[in-house]
């Protein structure tokens, strides 16, 4: 099977596991930008090429095509969708259409989508300037949220209440759009009031499986970033909220894979926000498979290699995230979980920092989530309130301290 994937500690901290469950059942082989390093003991061969090169990255499938028998070809990597499904036809393996990992991408598209086929979605209009988002925000009404229309993990993403707030809103997320590979335009949408969640699914041969449900803290406002997750496998949410992933999923034209639909509970409706069609950050799916049993990075290879995938429930639990950010932008001077308390803690299954004492950690609105998590730990529990309560238990017993930047540094 052939994996295209990022590279470096932060592939390693958040995608590690989905390439190690992989390989327990397949034989491997990766192209990735820079020569391998911890993903080595998990691949059987490799091609170094640059996934937003075209031609470089057909070129790699077809070397390692012509070593290896593939079966399919996946990605867990947001920016590599539309390139994986490209190679993936040129190299005749099951993928899902390019045109459909483009409109998954493009947010805007995907809400004409959702529109056309009846899925409950926020209103949306594009902007390609400062006027036309005061027009749209007028049209729409405030409070509205900006948002680039390519992007993902909360970048340029930002709620603005008042009109006085929109010039240096739109600034914020016109420049997260400006590295946007399917589209560079900003969304003015309208502001989904409520609880936001996920719903992680499963899809093969157009049937779809909603798995489980992630429920999220976001920080402050007026930004988007989560802060933390939680997954119980008795969620009674999962029932409410199926139908409306699954029909956001089938409007996109998914046909196979795993999908992270992502959406907010508006007076207890879902609302739909996006699709992302991989599998979901932030350990989403290691928390899934500690909670219910369910693999679904291993599901992820099943379905692209055109085999059912085993959604078997085998576990009756919960676990919980929490990402670890400093209070404030600076450099690091403390970074560490009390030994102690970890070695008589059975249920901190995990603590991985992302960062060393001398880093630098940049927050919003400067930075954004990969220039200011410090790391991140993960509980189980009983039940989502336990596991969540424990996170909080263990976040006493860590330091995470800074020695604030000048203001001019992160001005």
């Amino acid at each position: 099977m052939l994996v295209v994937s990022a590279a470096g500690p932060e592939a390693e901290a958040y995608r590690g596991y989905c390439l190690e469950a992989v390989a327990a059942r397949y034989d491997v082989v990766l192209i990735t930008p820079t020569a391998p390093t911890w993903e080595r003991e998990f691949i059987a061969d490799f091609e170094i090429a640059d996934p937003d090169d075209a031609q470089a990255l057909a070129a790699a499938g077809r070397a390692l095509a012509g070593r290896h028998e593939l079966t399919g070809v996946a990605t867990w990597t947001e920016w590599y969708l539309v390139q994986t499904a490209r190679l993936a036809r040129r190299l005749g393996l099951p993928s899902n259409g390019p045109e459909v990992m483009e409109a998954a991408r493009n947010k805007a598209t995907a809400r004409t989508l959702f529109a056309r086929h009846g899925v409950p979605s926020a209103a949306s209009m594009t902007a390609r300037s400062l006027l036309e988002a005061a027009l749209a925000a007028e049209t729409i009404g405030y409070p509205i949220v900006l948002k680039p229309a390519a992007r993902a993990g909360s970048i340029g993403v930002i709620r603005v209440d008042r009109a006085e707030e929109l010039p240096g809103g739109f600034a914020f997320a016109a420049a997260g759009a400006r590295d946007g590979i399917e589209s560079t335009n900003v969304l003015v949408e309208e502001y989904l009031d409520g609880p936001e969640v996920s719903v992680e699914c499963v899809t093969h041969r157009g049937h779809t499986t909603a798995v489980a449900v992630t429920r999220k803290t976001l920080g402050e406002a007026p930004f988007f970033e989560e802060v933390a997750h939680s997954v119980d496998a008795a969620d009674p949410l999962l029932d409410q909220v199926a139908s409306v992933a699954t029909a956001a999923i089938k409007a996109l034209g998914i046909t196979n894979g795993v999908s992270h639909v992502e959406m907010r509970l508006v007076n207890g409706r879902p609302r739909l926000i996006e699709v992302n069609a991989r599998l979901g950050g932030d350990m989403i799916g290691h928390l899934v498979r500690l909670a219910t049993g369910v693999d679904l990075a291993r599901a992820a290879a099943d379905t692209a290699c055109g085999q059912a995938p085993d959604l078997t429930r085998t576990r009756r639990s919960a676990a919980a995230i929490r990402l670890l950010y400093p209070s404030a932008s600076g450099t690091l001077t403390h970074c560490h979980l009390d030994a102690r308390f970890a070695a008589r803690t059975p249920w901190l299954e995990q603590v991985t920092f992302q960062r060393t004492v001398g880093d630098t950690v940049i927050l919003a609105p400067v930075g954004d989530m990969f220039s200011a998590r410090a790391g991140f730990l993960i509980t189980t529990g009983s039940t989502a309130e336990t596991a969540q309560a424990r996170a909080e238990e263990a976040l006493g017993h860590l330091t995470l301290a800074v020695e604030p930047l000048p203001s001019a540094s992160v001005a």
